[in-house]
Parts: structure tokens; sequence; C-alpha cells
């Protein structure tokens, strides 16, 4: 089941420099800072109340988080919404003809993760995580 908005990312050129607004700035706490190797990305989730901003920095020009970048410039990139059963969701959706970029969940900052494809839900591309028991 959805359970709620987990977080809102947002694509930058510089993680270090988003960071000057988003914390400094604003005072949002850190709460996970990570290099994503397998989706090419540097990750930093700031606390939000129940919810989080995610900061991501390409690694590559070439990736696909550095081809968006690129082609679109920095802001908002995906919304993720929490699951328990990651899983399921993802046979729900695919039952229901709901086209996915990723065929299972892999490792991301949020727990478990996959992507829906944007063409499936009206150009925005969504994310699902189910997080690591003890932390959502």
């Amino acid at each position: 089941m959805i359970r709620k908005v987990h977080h809102v990312a947002v694509v930058v050129r510089s993680v270090d420099e988003a960071l000057k607004f988003y914390r400094d700035a604003l005072g949002l706490a850190v709460t996970e800072s990570a290099t994503v190797s397998e989706q090419g990305v540097k990750a930093v989730l700031l606390g939000l109340g129940e919810d989080e901003i995610e900061l991501i920095e390409p690694l590559d020009p070439q990736s696909g988080v550095g081809r968006y970048l690129d082609k679109r410039g920095e802001g908002i990139h995906h919304i993720c919404f929490e699951t328990d059963d990651i899983e399921g969701e993802m046979e729900k959706a695919q039952a229901a003809g709901v086209r996915l970029i990723d065929t299972r969940p892999r490792r991301g900052l949020a727990g478990q993760v996959c992507f829906v494809h944007p063409s499936a839900t009206g150009g925005v591309l969504v994310e699902l995580a189910q997080p690591e028991k003890g932390r959502s």
C-alpha cells in the first residue's frame, strides 16, 4: 500500500551549492548522504517534517540524470511514494498496464526502489520506495 509522499527530488549541478539554500538558508537537516553508483548520482536527503527533499547531482554528464540536467536544467526531477510492499506495488502496476522503468526493485538512497515511466504518469517521473525497517 502507498503510505505517503516519501520525498521530492531536485536535480542540481552541485549538491554542495544547493545545500547553501536547503540546509543553510532554510535550516533543513541532512538525514542521509551517499554516492549511489548504480544510479550515477551523489544524493542527499534533507528532513522536512515527516517528508524529505532529495538533492541529486549526476556523477557523469552522460548518465540518465546527467542528460536530464543538460536537457531540462536544475529543478524537480521526481516524486517518490513510500510503500510497505514494493514488489506488490510493482505487480499491481504491471497488471494495470503501467509501464515501469525497473523490472525489479533496486537499491536506492530511500531503500528498495523502482521507477515508473513518465509516459504512464502524465509526464512525471515517479519513484516507489520501500525504506529499510525502522526508517521512513
